[in-house]
This record gives C-alpha cells, sequence and structure tokens, in this order.
C-alpha cells in the first residue's frame, strides 16, 4: 500500500495556488510518505507521466491530487480513470473534493462532482470568450501582449542607429535588435 501524488502545471506562469512547489506541499500535509509524480503538461494533449503512474499504481495503492482539474478535463474522461483505478483496486483522493471510493454512493458522488467540474470549465471558457469579444469591441482594441516600450522610444532608439550599431543601441535602450529591426521595417514600408 503506497501512497503518489500527482502534480502538473499546464503553463510556466500557472495561477495562484496551483505551482508544482504548491501542490507538492498540499498533499505532503495529508500524505507525508507520498511518492510525488511530476508534470508539465497540458490536460489536453497526452500526459505521459500521469499514463506511466496508473500503469503503475497497484491494488491497496492511492493516488492523490490537489483538485479534479489536475485529474481530468471532462467528466467522461474523469469516470474513466476512476473505473480503471477502481477496477485495480486503487483508490482517488481529490484533496479539495474527497476520497472517491469504490462503493455505489462513492461512484455518484464522482459522477456529480466530475460533471461540476466540467461545468465550471466551461463556464470560464464562456466568460473568457464573451470578455474578449466585449473588448475587441471597444475602440483602439489591440490584440496580443502590450506593447513593452512607447512609440517615442522606438523613435529615439531608431534614431541612435544613425550613430551606433544595433549592439550598442540595444544596450542603451534595451530595445532588442528584432523589435528594432521590426520598426525600422515599419518606418521603411510607410515612406
Amino acid at each position: 500500500m503506497a501512497y503518489y501524488g500527482y502534480i502538473r502545471v499546464s503553463t510556466k506562469g500557472q495561477v495562484p495556488g496551483t505551482s508544482l512547489t504548491e501542490q507538492e506541499q498540499q498533499i505532503k500535509e495529508r500524505y507525508p510518505t507520498a511518492t510525488i509524480v511530476k508534470e508539465a503538461a497540458s490536460g489536453a494533449h497526452e500526459r505521459q507521466a500521469f499514463d506511466n503512474l496508473c500503469k503503475t499504481l497497484q491494488a491497496g495503492d492511492t493516488l492523490v491530487v490537489c483538485k479534479m482539474d489536475r485529474f481530468c478535463r471532462s467528466a467522461k474522461e474523469g469516470l474513466q480513470y476512476v473505473d480503471l483505478l477502481r477496477d485495480k483496486g486503487v483508490a482517488v483522493h481529490i484533496l479539495n473534493m474527497g476520497l472517491l471510493d469504490n462503493s455505489p454512493m462513492g461512484r455518484l458522488v464522482a459522477t456529480m462532482l466530475l460533471a461540476f467540474a466540467e461545468f465550471e470549465r466551461a463556464q470560464i471558457i464562456e466568460r473568457t470568450q464573451s470578455g474578449r469579444q466585449a473588448a475587441m469591441a471597444k475602440p483602439g482594441f489591440r490584440d496580443g501582449r502590450p506593447q513593452k516600450f512607447t512609440a517615442l522610444q522606438v523613435k529615439h532608439a531608431l534614431g541612435l542607429l544613425s550613430e551606433y550599431s544595433y549592439k550598442q543601441v540595444e544596450a542603451m535602450t534595451g530595445i532588442s535588435r528584432s523589435t528594432l529591426q521590426r520598426a525600422k521595417k515599419k518606418v521603411e514600408v510607410q515612406q
């Protein structure tokens, strides 16, 4: 009988409360002897470490994850994993929801929780998309990340290129060579 914690992040800039370190701490607080399996992969793609862990789990073992979204992306997928692990005699403990045992009540609870998790995910996507649509309708909307430098700063840096090399201008202004080259091409096209 062993405890295995599965922790995953999908991006480098994960929201607070879901980083690998935080997830590991949460699991270790409840299961100090748990073997931790870490993965940095999107839940939408194959999760090799998770699949390998599921294959190695044996009867009597417990798989521990912090949240439902670290375990699965949909109710269907979650139920498939729960069934697979239950058939092997493995318990699944989702820390913010509870232990999904092998009883009919446990199956009912798992189904409901997985359905709510999928619903919540769909709601988040819907809110994100409607927020994006509202932002796009505003005048001056610009897609992508915000500009690091103002137009005046870039113009000044381009002016310095008449006397200095790209490398020197980059050192003086902090504006990368690629940004300067793009800006220079843009100015040449406008002339």
